[in-house]
């Protein structure tokens, strides 16, 4: 009688390599491309109490997420704050972002921005006071403004796009940057385009429910 086919034993085969997908089919991790990430600025409008920041900020640590910056701020309205976050990740983990967010109690609604959105942060530059009159074409150059001025630090306050802010810091390098100090990024849509859709049973009953709308 036969006793079973000669071969090596299940431990010894060979094993493929990759992972399968839904359907189960086998894919080659050499041929299976990693997602690439990009920079995204997600708003989340939230309910203004306390707690809530640290509530976010342990959900992206337990979650991993790649935060660049976070601002959290208030409204026109005392009852609700705004969050605006940048995330570099892939299309993948934004999306897992805006749905963790989402499940978040205090969280209102939030929503990613894109590239046409209305986005600006602040910096604080402290560099060497040896040069003043060239600090101070600097600053002027980019719209700044001097906050303190001695005889060995001068220091200055920018506004602008993201872009804007770097360019202005390497300006300063030539006067040796002692610290900086940015805010990150805050941002609104664009336009008539609403950053927030604060729900009905929320808006204050003012009559004029406008602004909320856009809020």
């Amino acid at each position: 009688m036969s006793q079973g086919l000669t071969g090596p034993s299940p431990n010894e085969r060979p094993k493929p390599d990759g992972r399968r997908n839904s359907q189960g089919i086998r894919i080659d991790p050499e041929i299976e491309a990693e997602p690439t990430a990009r920079r995204a600025v997600v708003s989340a409008l939230v309910k203004h109490q306390p707690g809530v920041l640290a509530e976010v900020s342990a959900l992206f640590s337990r979650r991993q997420f790649n935060i660049e910056s976070l601002t959290v701020g208030a409204t026109y309205d005392d009852d609700f704050a705004r969050i605006t976050l940048v995330v570099e990740e892939p299309d993948p983990g934004i999306e897992q972002v805006e749905k963790q967010l989402e499940k978040l109690i205090p969280v209102i609604h939030s929503r990613e921005l894109g590239e046409e959105a209305v986005a600006r942060e602040l910096v604080i530059v402290k560099v060497d006071g040896d040069e003043p009159a060239a600090v101070q074409a600097i600053t002027e150059m980019y719209d700044g403004t001097t906050l303190d001025a001695g005889e060995e630090t001068i220091t200055v306050q920018l506004t602008g796009d993201e872009a804007t802010v770097n360019d202005a810091i390497d300006a300063y390098r030539q006067f040796n940057i002692r610290e900086i100090a940015r805010t990150g990024q805050t941002a609104l849509a664009r336009g008539a385009t609403k950053t927030s859709i604060v729900p009905d049973h929320m808006k204050p009953d003012d009559g004029d429910d406008t602004q909320h709308n856009h809020e």
